[in-house]
């Protein structure tokens, strides 16, 4: 059948994977797919084993092999999927600021021409977009546009995620970062992601460079409508300060999308 990954990404969406993607393949002790975001757990898993194997076909065998998607870590039904495939498998999770990453994945979806709807509007429709989608994912292959294009909020909040890996995984399989923490240190934070890979160092290029940044949209959202998304929010912000010392202090600066 072939080799199967050693380590995923899971997300967040608009956290910085396609950036840590860019730096996974610098190091000569990974394999990754050519194509970023297989979506076997997600939108492929009636596929068979020797379809996703398939792509990894080119790995070394002194290599680890790693797949990025980042909607496996909204997908509700992806942590119990991969741990019947992958039980020994290492997890990588970017955190970013939550109201941000809910106003960056409004104005990507509007990019992509997946969201029609206002700001306001489009956050106010989000729970009853949503409202079928587990029950609708049970399904091996089913797709609901809505929970992959329109998950605002729902994205954003970690603590529901990362509960359903924890519940299938040790704690120690699982490695999360804060995405702001890793870009303002990548020598550190990439340090960590190959400590807990167990790969050895190797110089990172591009460590400034980010991929996949949006067009600064969310500067004009205003900072009332913030606020109110924060305290949408308030148990993520809690849960995540109280479980995993990540903290956002303070509103971050707006404009980076």
């Amino acid at each position: 059948m072939g080799r199967l990954p050693d380590f995923l990404c899971l997300g967040a969406q608009k956290a910085g994977t396609t950036s840590l993607h860019h730096h996974l393949c610098q190091h000569p002790g990974i394999f990754l797919p050519q194509k970023k975001e297989l979506h076997y757990f997600s939108l492929s898993y009636h596929r068979s084993t020797r379809w996703y194997a398939g792509h990894f076909s080119g790995a070394r065998p002194d290599q680890l092999i790693g797949e990025v998607t980042p909607y496996y870590l909204f997908h509700p039904h992806a942590p119990e999927w991969i741990a019947r495939l992958l039980p020994q498998v290492r997890l990588i999770v970017l955190l970013r600021d939550p109201v941000e990453r809910a106003l960056s994945g409004y104005f990507h979806s509007r990019r992509l021409g997946h969201e029609s709807l206002e700001l306001e509007t489009a956050f106010a429709a989000e729970p009853g977009r949503l409202a079928d989608a587990e029950s609708h994912l049970a399904r091996p292959g089913a797709r609901h546009p809505a929970h992959q294009h329109q998950s605002y909020l729902s994205r954003s909040r970690y603590e529901v995620q990362l509960n359903r890996y924890l519940a299938r995984f040790p704690a120690n399989r699982l490695l999360i970062l804060q995405s702001e923490w890793y870009f303002q240190n990548p020598e550190a934070g990439w340090r960590r992601v190959l400590e807990f890979l167990e790969l050895p160092r190797h110089p990172l290029r591009e460590s400034d460079q980010r991929h996949n940044a949006g067009a600064g949209e969310a500067a004009g959202v205003p900072t009332a409508f913030r606020q109110r998304l924060r305290e949408e929010l308030r148990v993520t912000y809690e849960t995540l300060e109280r479980d995993y010392g990540i903290t956002w202090d303070t509103m971050p600066e707006r404009g980076e999308t």
